[in-house]
C-alpha cells in the first residue's frame, strides 16, 4: 500500500464512511422502527447533497481534465470510480434494510401497500383521491425519437412510461410523468381496518391511476418505472460589475437548476430498451455515475413518514431543560451579566435566545441589535423578535450570508423583509462566507454603554437546534465583548482588520493560531510535560492541522478526537498516530458542536467554535472560536466530553478500514452519551429524567 493511501483518507471515501454509519443506525434493531425510517431518509438526503455538490466539484475537475492527483485517494476520475463502487455497495446495503424495516412494520401491523395488493375496500378511497387530488396535476410528456427530449429537474422524481399490447409489444409508446411530491404528501394513510394501519406511496397511486391518464390509447399494459437525476448544486457567480451580489446570487440560483448531470438513478427492473432510450435522447448513454435503484427513489421522504399514532415507535419526548441561572419570569440580561451562561442544544430549550431577542427588544436601555443569520427557521422566531426590535426603535444590523447553500432562495426572502423592516443589512464579506455564529446587544447602563453576546457553535435556527446537539455562550466578558464588537466594525468596513487576543478569527489567524496550541503540546510533550489535545468537531480534513496533529502524535501527546462526520486523519498506525484516538457518535441528535481543549502546561485552554479543520473553514469563511473562561462551564464542558467518550451504544471506531465497528464495553454495560448529559444537565436543576 502506497505511503500516502496510509497517511491520508480521502474525504469523499470518508464521508461516505459517515453516511453509511447513519444507515447503521436504521439498521439497529435497538433503535425505535419509526427512527430507523428517519434515518433511511436521512441516509437518502445526505447521498443526495453529496453528489450535488462533492461530486459535481469532482465532475467538473475531470471535465477540466485535471488528472493529477490533486486530492486524497488519487486522480479524480479514481476517486469519482471509487465513489460509484462505494455508492453502489451502500445503496444495495440500504435496499436490504428497508425489507427488514417493511417486515417489522408488518408485525406492528403497519403495511406499505402498493397498486397490485390493494385491499377492496382501500379502491375506492384511492380512485377517488386520485381523482379529486393528483389527475389534475399530472402532466405526462409523450417521448418519441422525433421529438427533443424534456429537461430533468434536479432531484424531481419521474416516472418513465411503458405502454404496449400484450398480443402486440412491438406497438408500444413512452411518455414521462413528475410525480407532484413537492405538492402532496410522499406517503399517504389510507383507512384502518382490523387494528391494522394502511399507507400507500404516492407514487403508486399514479400507477394506479395510469389507465384513466392514458385511456385515449387503449393500451392493456402500462407499466411505470421511477428514474431521478441528479445535478451539480455549485454556484457559479459571473464577474459583472454592474450587478450587485444580490443579483448575481439569484442569477445563480437560476443556472442551477440546469446544473450538469451527477447521479442517475433508475428502477433496475426497467426494460433495457426504455433505459437505453431515455439515455441516448438525454446525451447521458456514456454516462459514468448510472446507479440502478429500486422501485422507490427520494427515500429522503421517509423523513415525513406518517406516524401513524403510535408513540411507543419513535424516541420518547424528552422535555427541554431550564438553565440553572436563568430564572424563569426574570430578566436574562442580568442573568448574563452575573455569571457566563452555556446552553447546550437540543437540552436546553433554543426559547432562552428568542427570550434574549425580545428582552432586548423592549429594553428602553438596550440601544442597538447586531446579529450573524447563516440559516433561520422556515417560520424564523429570530427574525420577528428582530424586527419588533426595529418597531421600538432599536438600530439593528443583521449579516446576512446570501451563500448559505441550498438556503440562499430563503435567506434573500428574509433579506428583502429585513430590509424593509429598517434593518441594516450587510450581504456577508467579498470573497468569503460569514459562518460565525455571533449575537451583540449594546445597552446603555449610567454614563456608558455596555455589551452582551451569544456565540454559537451552531446556527440561530429554532428548527434545528431541537435535532442538533450545539453549545452557546451567553457572556457579559468585557474582552470577549470589544472583540466581537470589532468584528461586526470588520463586516460594515472590510478595510479594518482588527487584533484578536481573545477571540480566535478566521481568516486572520484562526489557522496560526491554533497550530501554535498544538505545537506548543508537542513542545511539552517533548520536554516530558503533561500534554493533551481534546477535540470534537465535524470535519477534519485540512492537511496542515492533520500534519500537526502526527508531529504532536510522535511526541507523545495524547490525542482524542470525536469527529461526526469527514475524518481524513489515520488514528492508530504504528509510528504516525498511536496515540491518537478518533471515534464517531451517530444517534438521536445531530453532533454537531465544535470543541477544543489543550491542555497548555495545567492552564487548560478550552474553545467552542463555528469551525471544522477543513480548509474552507480556516482559510475562506469569517468563522470564531471563543474561549471559555469561567470554571464551571470548563468543568461543564469536561464533563460533557468525557460523557461522550464513555459512549458504548453509539459510538464507531475511526479506521483506517473506514469498517464503522462499535465501541464496546467490556462489562456489557450500554452507556448512552446522549441520554447521560440529558441526566447530567436535569441534576443541575433538580429535573428528573422522562
Amino acid at each position: 500500500m502506497k505511503r500516502e493511501s496510509l497517511k491520508y483518507i480521502n474525504r469523499e471515501i470518508s464521508w461516505l464512511s459517515f453516511n453509511e454509519r447513519v444507515l447503521q443506525e436504521a439498521a439497529d434493531t435497538r433503535v425505535p422502527l419509526m427512527e430507523r425510517l428517519k434515518f433511511l431518509g436521512i441516509f437518502s438526503s445526505n447521498l443526495d447533497e453529496f453528489f450535488s455538490v462533492r461530486v459535481g466539484t469532482i465532475r467538473r475537475m475531470i471535465d477540466a481534465d485535471i488528472k493529477e492527483k490533486v486530492m486524497f485517494g488519487g486522480s479524480p476520475r479514481e476517486v469519482l470510480q471509487k465513489i460509484q463502487s462505494t455508492v453502489l455497495t451502500l445503496q444495495n446495503d440500504f435496499d436490504d434494510v428497508f425489507k427488514e424495516i417493511s417486515k417489522e412494520l408488518q408485525k406492528n401491523k403497519i403495511y406499505i401497500l402498493d397498486e397490485k395488493n390493494l385491499k377492496d375496500y382501500h379502491k375506492d378511497y384511492i380512485s377517488e383521491y386520485f381523482k379529486q387530488k393528483i389527475h389534475s396535476l399530472l402532466v405526462p410528456l409523450m417521448l418519441n425519437e422525433n421529438k427533443k427530449f424534456p429537461y430533468l429537474k434536479n432531484h424531481v422524481i419521474y416516472l418513465a412510461i411503458h405502454m404496449y399490447r400484450k398480443e402486440d409489444p412491438a406497438d408500444y409508446k413512452y411518455a414521462l410523468i413528475e410525480v407532484p411530491a413537492d405538492i402532496l404528501p410522499r406517503y399517504i394513510s389510507l383507512p384502518s381496518k382490523d387494528d391494522k394501519k394502511y399507507v400507500i406511496i404516492l407514487d403508486d397511486i399514479i400507477r394506479f391511476g395510469l389507465k384513466d391518464v392514458f385511456a385515449i390509447f387503449n393500451y392493456d399494459r402500462i407499466d411505470a418505472y421511477t428514474i431521478k437525476l441528479t445535478r451539480d448544486a455549485e454556484l457559479d457567480f459571473e464577474e459583472d460589475v454592474t450587478k450587485s451580489f444580490f443579483e448575481k446570487v439569484m442569477k445563480s440560483l437560476e443556472e442551477r437548476k440546469r446544473g450538469l448531470p451527477v447521479r442517475f438513478v433508475y428502477d433496475r427492473e426497467i426494460p433495457e430498451h426504455l433505459l437505453n432510450f431515455i439515455l441516448r435522447k438525454s446525451k447521458m448513454n456514456n454516462f459514468e455515475n448510472l446507479i440502478p435503484g429500486s422501485r422507490y427513489h427520494n427515500a429522503r421522504d421517509f423523513m415525513d413518514f406518517p406516524r401513524m399514532g403510535m408513540k411507543e415507535l419513535g424516541y420518547p419526548n424528552s422535555p427541554p431543560l431550564t438553565h440553572p441561572s436563568i430564572e424563569a419570569h426574570t430578566s436574562i440580561l442580568k442573568a448574563i451579566k452575573r455569571k457566563d451562561i452555556l446552553l447546550h442544544y437540543p437540552y436546553h430549550s433554543f426559547d432562552y435566545m428568542i427570550d434574549l431577542l425580545r428582552e432586548a427588544a423592549i429594553d428602553p436601555m438596550v440601544t442597538s441589535i447586531k446579529i450573524t443569520l447563516y440559516r433561520v427557521a422556515k417560520n424564523s422566531k429570530v427574525i420577528n423578535a428582530l424586527t419588533n426590535a426595529i418597531k421600538n426603535g432599536k438600530n439593528v444590523t443583521v449579516v446576512m450570508e446570501l451563500q448559505a447553500r441550498f438556503d440562499e432562495k430563503a435567506n434573500i426572502y428574509w433579506t428583502q423583509m429585513l430590509e424593509d423592516a429598517g434593518a441594516i443589512l450587510i450581504d456577508g464579506v467579498p470573497g468569503l462566507k460569514v459562518h460565525a455564529k455571533l449575537c451583540q446587544i449594546e445597552r446603555k447602563e449610567g454614563n456608558e454603554s455596555v455589551f452582551y453576546s451569544a456565540v454559537a457553535t451552531g446556527n440561530f435556527n429554532e428548527s434545528t437546534a431541537k435535532l442538533y446537539s450545539d453549545h452557546c455562550l451567553f457572556t457579559f466578558n468585557s474582552q470577549i465583548n470589544e472583540e466581537i464588537n470589532n468584528l461586526f466594525k470588520f463586516f460594515e468596513h472590510n478595510y479594518k482588520v482588527y487584533d484578536y487576543q481573545h477571540l480566535l478569527v478566521a481568516p486572520h489567524q484562526l489557522r496560526k493560531k491554533y497550530l501554535n496550541l498544538i505545537r506548543k503540546e508537542t513542545e511539552n510533550a517533548s520536554m516530558g510535560k503533561e500534554a493533551f489535545i481534546c477535540a470534537k468537531m465535524n470535519s477534519l480534513v485540512d492537511k496542515e492541522m492533520i500534519d500537526a496533529l502526527y508531529e504532536a502524535n510522535n511526541a507523545g501527546v495524547k490525542i482524542d478526537l470525536i469527529i461526526r462526520g469527514i475524518c481524513s486523519l489515520v488514528p492508530g498506525v504504528e509510528g504516525q498516530s498511536e496515540n491518537i484516538n478518533a471515534i464517531s457518535i451517530v444517534d438521536k441528535y445531530l453532533e454537531h458542536s465544535r470543541i477544543f481543549v489543550f491542555c497548555n502546561e495545567g492552564d487548560t485552554k478550552y474553545y467552542i467554535s463555528s469551525a471544522d479543520w477543513m480548509v474552507r473553514n480556516l482559510d475562506k469563511r469569517v468563522e470564531v472560536a471563543t474561549p471559555i473562561y469561567d470554571p464551571d462551564i470548563q468543568k461543564e464542558i469536561r464533563d460533557f466530553m468525557k460523557m461522550q467518550f464513555n459512549d458504548r451504544k453509539k459510538t464507531r471506531i475511526i479506521n483506517e478500514k473506514q469498517d464503522n465497528p462499535y465501541l464496546i464495553s467490556v462489562d456489557d454495560k450500554e452507556v448512552r452519551c446522549q441520554d447521560e448529559i440529558y441526566d447530567y444537565l436535569a441534576r443541575k436543576t433538580g429535573q428528573a429524567n422522562k
